[in-house]
């Protein structure tokens, strides 16, 4: 079961907070479990291809189960595997900083994804969103 939309809007209003203290402007995509859009919201001033790499980001972490860190190095060592993985989704996966997974009581719920800045901002972002959701 994925979070609920309440829970959604918890975590992206707390990734924005946290954004605008940085004086950056992002997007946060939360995906369930099987990469499935829950929400999606884009600050003022994001730019706009930051809405697909944001979900795309957040695909890639729940579909692998991995972070988007840990994905960049399985991309890295198994480069030909993970280009045949990613033509079997429905969107492009985007390995690197700026995903994690969404977990309660050792289960997979879904992911979320930041873009926008750069990749450690966009980490950033998305872990106090993940921690405002776990308070």
């Amino acid at each position: 079961m994925p979070i609920s939309a309440a829970e959604a809007h918890v975590l992206i209003a707390a990734a924005h907070a946290h954004a605008e203290t940085l004086d950056i402007r992002v997007t946060v995509a939360i995906v369930d479990e099987g990469g499935h859009l829950q929400a999606l919201s884009r600050m003022e001033g994001a730019f706009a291809l930051s809405s697909q790499i944001a979900e795309s980001k957040a695909v890639g972490a729940v579909l692998w189960q991995r972070d988007g860190a840990s994905l960049a190095a399985l991309q890295s060592e198994r480069p030909a595997f993970f280009a045949a993985v990613d033509r079997l989704v429905r969107l492009p996966l985007m390995p690197g900083l700026g995903s994690v997974i969404i977990r309660r009581e050792g289960r997979v719920l879904g992911a979320v994804g930041v873009s926008g800045a750069a990749s450690e901002q966009d980490l950033e972002c998305a872990e106090v969103g993940l921690r405002a959701l776990q308070a």
